[in-house]
């Protein structure tokens, strides 16, 4: 077959882009403000913007662990087509996962990390300046669009390698993570320094002059977290950034000493069955024991069916107690559209049942209830913003046609807003164009690249002829422009 390229690649942005934010986030008591207009929000909680886990790929029998994964860095496409999905479904803010720390498979399983072992033993951990590229995009993407982040450094669990693994480059343990006289948590101080201080590749900012970070977190669900790891953490992040907030990165607990510490401006809760939380009953139960003197987030719950993620998503946006309610809240988990066509997905191991949300929702995804759950947090977004009822999706952009190998596997990656797709064939570039494919969905959860295809051309084609396709998004606000179109010759 002889292919012929007619899509364009066009770069998204260079150093000193106009900016889409004006204002750094800020905190008056339990508020959070935009400049003068307080800031609530509510979302799905995408928490691979930077770093891909890739269930398709399978599990990597190198690890010893016997359930580590395959991970990739997104592409430009694909960073920027979530960020717009993002935004474009109502999001103003998003939490993102933590920065991933080396470990001994990483090199057998082909993963790259952000936070690298020392060049010398006894030293300090290194950035990796591979996997701080597409972070470096991540934020610049989300000034260009307008999401705010919200930003944890290192886990308390080994997903991704966190606080156990951060311990092993020095031979302490794990625990060590919250001593603040350990080699360990020195790393910690050290890793804080070299993020705040980076130099984003595309905007020329240091990231704590970047508007489109809304806040620092001490790390996710740091249940463990002692007053004087917090002090000590939270006095660093503010000593060298004056311009972010500082969330509490704990689980399970409301902490007094954070209510009282002066660098602490968010104390967040994770709710979930396994933390004994799960329950609309917690939320005015935390803003209890704040008392207003802080702002609160509800930065992850979920994994339950849509009526009882109604009942906390209604407290999440109501409570009141004394005036405070929650700043924001994240319902767990979504995946974003792939560069060549389809999702990204996960299953959720602690219920063994739940897995993705994509956005905009898609009737594939009904063993989740996707579509309930992504208008009921639509809606949500929209009373956390004063508004009774949720913005109409905006007509879809056109999706991006790939590169044509074979007529039985034509794929695209999908419009930010699009929740179906026509695909148009002709014999010249310039038509006539005839519909051969309509009604067509890219939501289907567990796609895999390696075997599933987005849409087959069946007819029956001439041998040594050239045709041409393009692509239409449509949802039920309109149809898009068509895609690029993209040539094969039988």
């Amino acid at each position: 077959m002889i292919l012929r390229f007619l899509g364009l690649a066009v770069t998204f942005m260079c150093a000193g882009s106009a900016l889409a934010l004006e204002n750094f986030i800020t905190r008056d008591g339990h508020r959070l403000l935009d400049g003068e207009q307080e800031f609530r929000f509510a979302g799905i909680h995408f928490p691979e913007m930077h770093r891909i886990e890739n269930d398709a790929a399978g599990v990597c029998k190198y690890d010893p662990r016997g359930w580590g994964q395959h991970f990739q860095w997104p592409t430009e496409d694909e960073q920027e087509n979530w960020v717009k999905a993002a935004v474009r479904t109502g999001h103003k803010a998003m939490r993102v996962y933590v920065l991933s720390v080396q470990q001994a498979s990483d090199q057998a399983c082909d993963r790259q990390t952000h936070i690298l072992a020392p060049a010398e033993p006894g030293g300090m951990p290194r950035l990796s300046e591979a996997a701080m590229v597409p972070y470096d995009r991540m934020i610049a993407l989300s000034d260009k669009y307008g999401l705010r982040l919200i930003l944890p450094f290192i886990d308390q669990w080994p997903w991704w390698g966190g606080r156990e693994q951060l311990a092993a480059f020095y031979n302490e343990k794990p625990e060590d993570f919250y001593d603040t006289s350990s080699k360990t948590y020195a790393a910690y101080q050290s890793i804080i320094k070299q993020v705040l201080t980076r130099k984003n590749t595309f905007t020329g900012r240091e990231y704590r002059d970047e508007k489109a970070i809304m806040a620092w977190e001490t790390g996710n669900e740091l249940k463990d977290t002692t007053e004087d790891f917090l002090s000590k953490t939270a006095a660093l992040i503010k000593s060298l950034d004056k311009n972010h907030l500082v969330v509490d990165g704990t689980y399970k607990a409301i902490n007094d000493f954070a209510l009282v510490d002066p660098n602490v401006d968010i104390i967040s809760n994770h709710y979930y069955e396994n933390a004994g939380n799960l329950s609309p009953q917690t939320v005015r139960a935390d803003l209890e024991a704040i008392g207003g003197k802080k702002a609160y987030l509800i930065g992850e719950f979920g994994l339950l069916d849509i009526e009882r993620l109604q009942q906390i998503m209604d407290a999440a946006v109501n409570e009141n107690v004394n005036g405070a309610k929650t700043v924001g809240t994240f319902i767990w988990g979504g995946r974003g559209h792939r560069h060549n066509g389809g999702f990204y997905w996960h299953l959720e191991p602690a219920n063994n049942k739940t897995y993705s949300y994509h956005l905009p929702g898609f009737k594939d995804g009904a063993h989740n209830q996707e579509m309930q759950v992504v208008d009921m947090v639509r809606l949500a977004a929209a009373q956390m913003n004063g508004e009774k009822k949720m913005a109409p999706l905006p007509v879809p952009e056109a999706p991006i046609l790939r590169v044509i190998y074979r007529a039985d596997n034509i794929r695209w990656m999908g419009a930010p807003t699009g929740r179906s797709y026509r695909v148009e064939r002709a014999e010249k570039i310039d038509g006539k164009w005839k519909v051969i494919g309509k009604n067509i969905s890219d939501g289907k959860n567990k796609f895999d690249p390696n075997t599933d295809a987005l849409f087959s051309d069946t007819d029956k084609l001439k041998k040594g002829k050239t045709y041409y396709y393009r692509v239409i998004a449509i949802n039920e606000s309109g149809e898009s422009p068509p895609s690029n179109i993209r040539a094969l010759t039988f």
